[in-house]
């Protein structure tokens, strides 16, 4: 005999089924009639009702048309639903966001990473292995050289800021050297061409930002543990400053003779920071390897300029000059 409540669960589970099987197939084609969806669920007529009354309760917009040529349609809302992807769809998804992802596009990458760690959290094995292979045998043509990162990495990163769990992961420096690093993990910031980790190491007591493309994971994670505050408000302009400043030796303030706003058009986050001054000038903060590099990354900028500190750079930028004049002659 069985007892009522194993009745009551095995009804709930059959009804949250089938909702589920009502609302791909609503996602499937444009309009359905009541008698279609009726046959396809194998229930009657009232309970496509009930159930599509139950699907409008969890938030999907569902508009039902009178009259014998009626149906229902599944429509837009004010706020997104969950949807159901078929296994096609899911990895047509997965591969979209990990091309977006990869390739920096401007506005999107950052989403696309949280998007691709929610869906590679539930995807099936078996489409593991499709977005592997279609990523490994397809070689996108992109704009100009870039330091590449496994789109992996990226969601793994992702999961690790989400979830609050300690980070352990090898580390290559510029010049090729490995360390082991230790972190808490706060958000990932990504550029046109490269991604960052901003992250509280816990040797060095201090926040760091690390590229994406240097770090190589190394599992199991965790512990989890309590949020620090914010090294910045503005973690774009903190993670700016410190790839296009604070890692190199020479450093300049520079007053370009444009607007803020063009000169956002050619100076890139990792190129450095714009402080505007007026309609019509502004100051770059700026670094290098060296000052002979430092000249030749403001020459290429093609604007009139400035300097308005270190006075090295002006005795640096007369020595090009000559040196150009002489050549000329």
């Amino acid at each position: 005999m069985s007892r009522p409540g194993y009745r009551q669960t095995a009804g709930m589970l059959d009804t949250s089924a089938r909702l589920l099987r009502l609302l791909s197939l609503l996602q499937a084609h444009r309009e359905w009639t009541g008698a279609d969806l009726a046959d396809r669920l194998g229930v009657t007529a009232r309970t496509v009702r009930r159930d599509v009354d139950r699907l409008r309760e969890l938030g999907y917009p569902v508009n039902a048309s009178p009259g014998t040529g009626g149906g229902y349609q599944l429509g837009a809302g004010a706020e997104l639903p969950p949807l159901l992807l078929d296994d096609d769809e899911a990895v047509a998804v997965a591969v979209g966001l990990r091309t977006a992802a990869g390739n920096g596009v401007e506005g999107i990458g950052e989403a696309s990473v949280r998007a691709l760690a929610k869906l590679e959290q539930v995807l099936p094995s078996r489409l593991r292995g499709r977005v592997a292979a279609l990523n490994e045998f397809t070689v996108p043509m992109l704009r100009g050289p870039r330091d590449t990162v496994d789109p992996s990495v990226l969601t793994e990163l992702a999961a690790v800021c989400r979830d609050r769990e300690r980070l352990r992961f090898g580390y290559r420096d510029h010049g090729g050297s490995v360390s082991r690093r230790t972190v808490e993990p706060h958000r990932l910031v990504c550029t046109e061409r490269r991604w960052y980790l901003v992250a509280w190491d816990l040797d060095r007591e201090d926040w760091r930002t690390f590229r994406a493309d240097r770090i190589e994971p190394r599992p199991p994670h965790g512990p989890r543990f309590t949020p620090r505050p914010a090294p910045a408000e503005d973690l774009a302009a903190y993670v700016s400053q410190g790839v296009s400043q604070h890692v190199y030796a020479a450093r300049a303030l520079v007053r370009l003779r444009m607007s803020a706003e063009d000169a956002a058009r050619v100076v890139g986050p990792s190129d450095g920071v714009l402080e505007p001054v007026d309609a019509h000038s502004c100051l770059l903060r700026t670094g290098a390897v060296s000052l002979k590099v430092l000249v030749i990354h403001i020459m290429l900028l093609g604007c009139e300029f400035e300097v308005v500190e270190p006075p090295e750079l002006t005795d640096r930028i007369r020595a090009a000059r000559d040196l150009l004049g002489r050549a000329l002659e």
